[in-house]
């Protein structure tokens, strides 16, 4: 990598190794202490301008991101997931090189955890108690899989021990606000995406977009059951779920299914590769459905579309709150979202990518926003046309998705309390009691978890620019190839796709 694209790297090797698939970053750790993190800094913009204008404003874009994330809001002294992400090594399961290789590499990095978790402390000293409380449980979780029989492994976990304290401290101890507030959520949002950013004007596209979907969702369930509450309906087709032992067997025949539809509407530039349905590996087994895919670094290899059944040790009502997710009506849009025309089909096309910046840097906005946008696409494509729960379960989980986008302003600009959005995720989004305030939470460390939204509505607008451009030329297979040609557009640049495609 030429080096401005390296010190980009250098500041986030988590994403860089796994998503982009540099492994020369594997058994290594980030220094996310203080002067690592201002070594890293330093670094950024140190090279050449890129020839393509499109290229260049990508590499400025995620080079402020960073200057933002890093310098202006120190999430590294804030957000404990951060660190998270630099000590999990969950990134070695996945079959990209030989087990043996990938083993060694898992030990090199467990055994740089004191270091880093060194790093971690030094660093760590403004997290707000409801950051802290919301994110321990992820802390603790990176013991999953170590075995304090081996000397490596133990020395990991007395390491972790001590982060885990640290952060339990904070939980008691830290200040109650965890709001950024509203200048800095804004900066947060748009520098990544070459954007400025009103939140007023993003808020209130949020509630209109509510507003919609509540209308799509009525009646889909009014065609399910004539004349039935819409909660009442929602709550029945949720329940419609497989057993335990039939959760992988339905995805696996559901993820056939969206890509062999995929393929005959060529609805994603690309229909290579391999994708298997399987559980999460055990230190992500918080997952309930996610995409890993074949990243654009490595050799060909399966993605995977991990689909995690409920652990059988569970009490019975949790374990069925959990499979509730997997629901008939549910998992098809989950599916379409994961795997085709979704995250795995936009895998695809980051291989094929002309340049290391389209590769590499990856706006998160886009690339949910992108699974989120066809998800709706198979709806008006006429995906399980004749059944409406496939309609209902496009509009419940996109409820889910924009009331985070409103959640995440209302947090952090003061407007709302936790109690005020899990409220309000009980009243949009038909989420109740501990699954209304799990989600609540999570705005107070996440808080980009409107992305989906956002991004797919960018999408969505872009959509009807190029159709009003292109004229009679306009087809979606085109629009969708212009899009993935570009790799993860921030979402300020999206544009270049309809002027080049």
């Amino acid at each position: 990598m030429e080096p401005r694209l390296r010190a980009l790297a250098d500041l986030s090797v988590p994403e860089f190794r796994e998503y982009g698939g540099r492994h020369e970053y594997d058994g290594q750790v980030q220094d996310l202490s203080p002067a690592g993190v201002a070594r890293g800094l330093a670094a950024l913009g140190n090279g050449e301008r890129r020839a393509d204008p499109y290229d260049e404003a990508v590499l400025s874009a995620f080079e402020d991101s960073a200057r933002v994330v890093y310098g202006e809001l120190e999430f590294h002294r804030i957000n404990p997931l951060v660190h998270v992400g630099n000590l999990d090594v969950a990134c070695y399961d996945r079959e990209y090189a030989p087990a043996a290789e990938r083993a060694e590499a898992r030990r090199r990095h467990l055994a740089r955890w004191p270091d880093a978790v060194d790093g971690a402390i030094a660093s760590l000293d403004r997290v707000a108690r409801p950051v802290a409380e919301s994110t321990r449980s992820a802390v603790r979780g990176l013991a999953a899989g170590l075995d304090d029989s081996d000397e490596v492994d133990k020395g990991a976990l007395a390491a972790l021990d001590r982060l885990v304290d640290h952060v339990e401290r904070a939980a008691v101890e830290g200040p109650q606000d965890a709001a950024l507030g509203g200048p800095a959520l804004a900066r947060y949002l748009g520098s990544g995406e070459a954007l400025d950013v009103d939140l007023g004007t993003l808020a209130g596209t949020a509630d209109r977009e509510r507003d919609r979907l509540t209308a799509m969702l009525t009646e889909a369930c009014e065609q399910v059951a004539p004349g039935r509450p819409v909660a009442t309906t929602v709550a029945a087709l949720l329940r419609d779920h497989p057993d335990a032992d039939g959760v992988l067997r339905e995805a696996r025949e559901v993820t056939a299914e969206v890509l062999a539809w995929t393929k005959e509407r060529d609805l994603a530039p690309y229909h290579d590769g391999e994708c298997r349905v399987g559980p999460a590996p055990p230190s992500r087994r918080w997952a309930m459905a996610m995409m890993s895919w074949a990243a654009p670094g490595e050799p060909e290899g399966p993605s995977w579309y991990y689909v995690t059944p409920p652990d059988e040790s569970w009490p019975a009502e949790e374990q069925q709150e959990w499979l509730a997710v997997f629901s008939r009506t549910t998992l098809p849009a989950i599916t379409v979202h994961e795997v085709a025309p979704g995250h795995f089909s936009h895998g695809r096309a980051l291989r094929h990518a002309a340049s290391d910046v389209r590769q590499l840097l990856i706006s998160g906005s886009f690339a949910e926003g992108w699974a989120h946008y066809v998800e709706e696409v198979a709806m008006e494509e006429g995906f399980r046309a004749a059944d409406p729960r496939f309609a209902a379960g496009v509009a419940i989980e996109a409820l889910i998705r924009v009331t985070r986008l409103a959640c995440s302003i209302g947090l952090h600009t003061g407007a709302m309390t936790v109690a005020d959005a899990a409220a309000r995720f009980a009243a949009d989004a038909f989420l109740q009691g501990p699954a209304a305030l799990s989600e609540a939470q999570r705005g107070t460390f996440d808080p980009g978890y409107g992305r989906y939204t956002w991004g797919k509505l960018a999408v969505t607008a872009l959509r009807e620019q190029a159709r009003a451009a292109w004229g009679e030329g306009f087809s979606l297979p085109r629009f969708h190839r212009a899009m993935l040609d570009l790799g993860s557009p921030p979402l300020g640049l999206l544009a270049t796709a309809v002027e080049r495609g």
